[in-house]
């Protein structure tokens, strides 16, 4: 068993799944999206994307694009957070939660992808 692939796909599978834990929830709730789940999920996003930038195959340049997707989405929600409760003076609106909701949705999408990428990859590899 390769421990470096096992790795990588453990940080890939990671960052789905905290990224569909912060984003379940009703959108206008902030009780149901925590800041701080939102938060490690960019760190392990940001982790995966810089372990697949060693792969030039193919699969390797979509997997590496979908990683970089997901950042950028989750950087931007991110940015909606902190500017929403730390630059107004009001606290958290139900609109600029659903922004940030919104955001790390097309940060699951982009994660689904590559699973899903990995997935088949793994499944058509032959030894």
């Amino acid at each position: 068993m390769n421990f470096e692939k096992v790795l990588f796909a453990f940080f890939i599978l990671l960052a789905l799944t905290l990224n569909f834990g912060f984003f379940i929830g009703d959108f206008s709730n902030p009780d149901h999206h925590n800041p701080f789940e939102l938060f490690a999920a960019l760190v392990v996003s940001l982790i995966a994307t810089l372990m697949k930038f060693g792969d030039r195959s193919h699969v390797g340049v979509v997997l590496l694009a979908s990683s970089l997707v997901a950042d950028l989405q989750l950087v931007a929600a991110c940015l909606v957070w902190g500017i929403a409760v730390y630059g107004m003076s009001a606290p958290l609106s139900g609109n600029a939660l659903a922004s940030i909701v919104s955001l790390s949705g097309g940060a699951l999408l982009a994660n689904i992808v590559s699973v899903v990428i990995l997935t088949v990859e793994t499944t058509l590899h032959r030894n």
